[in-house]
């Protein structure tokens, strides 16, 4: 790869829009030279709903990481959300051209390139395709099938689909800033790659990434994704409650909840108030810290059920050695490990995204509420599946994009005189075969 290549991820959240800006250091490390944050306003629970607010929102995230980095921003990796968002598991198989030889990568991305395929429900489309275990003819649970004999090449794939039209409102929102989507990816796959060690993913572990509008599930074991899920159900639901509940205001009560709030009642102190300006001649109001804990853990306690219950229709309980990583900006809240601990009964963390972090030069992207920012930026230096076979694959194409992009002319000409070299070739040797068979 590049030495001095650049990646930005654009992170377009119900609360925030932000933009992240880094490179690749000698040591493998993510070194974050920019980052850019401004307020969403044309997003409902993940998904676009104001097509100029959102513009908006997305050049101040990117003019503010191009003026800390002191680059020029074209392409972005953008991250995906919402309520829309559907997955399944399919089944594949091809059949390889030669009884010889070895099983290659170009037999596995063939087989991948053919679950995009697939019949999906109207309006839906595939965004990701995610091979669990293979099979070469009768040889079951293979994990990395390339160089093995073998004629029928099979697997099950965990297929990640989403609304068109949520698709194309993305698309159309960053291409009206003047910018280029290079990869869109499921913003619990991007979580991931910045929150969970190898270690984790192969023991087993699920990752919670509580946002402002959704909540992502993506479950692992054995180093492969086994099951996610999106939630509609995030921190401004927690906003809105806390508004009704304590009759402030949408921006008092979003203080009231980052300030002051946490979720467990019973650890909040009992006489503690907190006092809010009031309207135009009105007297301020005062809210006790007790009460506004009881309206967050009850509402808590209700994402946290919904999120168990993801994890038991994935069927993967039992088998999370590493249980349960929570991450996003609703991470933040004061002791949510413990809520989460004594609901599901599961080993707990706080996810920050420090994992593959070097030195930054903005300390504060080292927070759960960039996770997916951060996530973004290493798709572009990483695959979201970590066998050899899928590095290898995508090694080899960033280096074809890489040497397009330096000879486009030349190799095109190049390209087409060799393929022609290739089909009176395979006609010769075919013509040949025909005559020796009399």
């Amino acid at each position: 790869m590049e030495k001095d290549k650049i990646v930005v991820g654009l992170d377009i959240g119900t609360t925030k829009v932000c933009a992240i800006a880094g490179r690749m250091d000698k040591f493998g490390k993510l070194e974050v030279l920019g980052l850019g944050s401004t307020l969403s306003e044309g997003v409902r629970e993940g998904t676009i709903s104001n097509i100029n607010k959102t513009v908006l929102s997305i050049t101040q995230a990117v003019e503010e990481a191009e003026k800390t980095a002191g680059i020029n921003i074209r392409v972005v990796n953008v991250g995906i959300a919402g309520k829309h968002i559907q997955s399944s598991i399919q089944h594949g198989s091809i059949t390889r051209n030669s009884r010889d030889g070895e099983v290659s990568v170009s037999d596995v991305n063939r087989l991948s390139n053919d679950m995009y395929k697939i019949v999906t429900e109207p309006g839906m489309e595939i965004i990701h395709v995610l091979p669990q275990h293979y099979t070469v003819d009768y040889e079951q649970n293979i994990k990395d099938p390339v160089g093995m004999a073998g004629v029928r090449l099979e697997a099950d794939f965990h297929i990640i689909t989403a609304q068109s039209n949520a698709i194309k409102n993305i698309q159309k929102c960053v291409e009206r800033t003047g910018l280029e989507i290079d990869q869109l990816t499921l913003e619990s796959l991007a979580s991931n790659l910045s929150v969970l060690s190898e270690e984790e993913k192969e023991a087993g572990v699920a990752i919670v990434d509580i946002g402002g509008g959704t909540t992502d599930i993506a479950i692992f074991k054995d180093g492969i994704i086994r099951h996610s899920a999106v939630i509609p159900f995030g921190g401004n639901i927690i906003t809105a409650d806390i508004k009704q509940g304590c009759s402030v205001m949408q921006n008092q009560a979003e203080l009231l909840k980052v300030k002051f709030g946490q979720c467990l009642a019973a650890e909040a102190p009992d006489n503690e108030v907190v006092s809010i300006p009031g309207l135009r001649n009105r007297s301020p109001k005062e809210i006790s810290i007790k009460n506004l804990a009881y309206i967050i853990e009850a509402r808590m306690e209700e994402i946290i059920e919904l999120v168990d219950c993801e994890i038991d229709r994935s069927g993967y309980r039992n088998r999370l050695a590493g249980g349960i990583v929570v991450t996003g900006g609703g991470a933040l809240l004061q002791n949510i490990k413990e809520l989460f601990e004594y609901k599901t009964a599961m080993d707990v963390r706080l996810g920050y995204p420090n994992e593959y972090l070097g030195k930054c030069r903005e300390e504060s992207v080292k927070n759960p509420m960039y996770a997916t920012g951060v996530g973004l930026v290493l798709v572009g230096f990483r695959t979201l599946d970590d066998r050899e076979i899928y590095r290898q694959a995508f090694e080899h194409q960033f280096n074809n994009v890489s040497t397009a992009k330096q000879n486009n002319g030349s190799q095109e000409k190049e390209g087409l005189i060799k393929s022609l070299m290739r089909r009176t070739k395979g006609l010769l040797i075919d013509d040949f075969d025909d005559k020796s068979t009399y």
